[in-house]
């Protein structure tokens, strides 16, 4: 049996700062459970700085996000449960998470994220926008990674039944961000990602045998 606190990992992209704050509510979720320890990490931004520099929003995000750590594959091998998430790109991750994700090669090799339990979650523009396909897709390198995803049973989660626009499925937590992304997650859309936190810490820490 190991020893210790269950250690939660939260990776993200965000441009413009709304995946980031489902980010920040899927690790409180995380740290309610009991003897769980929770890291928040991003992922290598691809954006050319130039282009940074230029957009008054994305630099500001960029200056808030600053004191987050660049994961790495070091960050995923300690980590007991991992939760994966990214704005849509097309109805698919990111490309920053996708590089990201891409270069574990090595560790698939050795199968060192093997049984590690899972978790995804997005941000889209509009209703239609992708969120499924996104986490779904999300989904589908973790299985040969050989975790163990888990999502948000309506069982667990009656915010899933609200009819107000917003985010969140039994696939994973979700935001509608608008069209020029500066819409933030609704107070449901945080307590979705909340459970989807919570969800993973527990079953994580079943799983290592706390």
């Amino acid at each position: 049996m190991k020893s210790g606190k269950t250690k939660i990992l939260v990776v993200f992209y965000s441009m413009y700062g709304n995946t980031a704050k489902l980010a920040k509510a899927v690790a409180e979720g995380a740290q309610e459970v009991e003897d769980v320890e929770v890291s928040l990490r991003q992922v290598e931004e691809l954006v050319p700085k130039e282009v940074i520099e230029a957009n008054e929003r994305m630099k500001q995000v960029k200056k808030e996000l600053a004191d987050i750590p660049i994961a790495t594959d070091e960050d995923l091998i300690e980590a007991d449960g991992i939760v994966f998430g990214s704005p849509t790109r097309y109805g698919n991750m990111s490309a920053q998470m996708k590089n990201f994700i891409d270069k574990t090669g090595a560790i698939w090799a050795r199968g060192q994220l093997l049984n590690k339990v899972a978790g995804v979650f997005t941000s889209t523009g509009t209703p239609h926008g992708g969120q499924e396909t996104t986490l779904i897709t999300m989904m589908i390198p973790l299985f040969h990674h050989g975790m163990i995803v888990v999502g948000v049973p309506y069982a667990t989660e009656s915010r899933l039944f609200a009819m107000e626009l917003g985010g969140g499925s039994p696939y994973g937590a979700s935001s509608i961000s608008g069209p020029n992304s500066d819409r933030p997650p609704t107070a449901n859309d945080l307590k979705i990602a909340k459970t989807l936190g919570r969800r993973v810490a527990e079953i994580a820490k079943k799983m290592s045998q706390k």
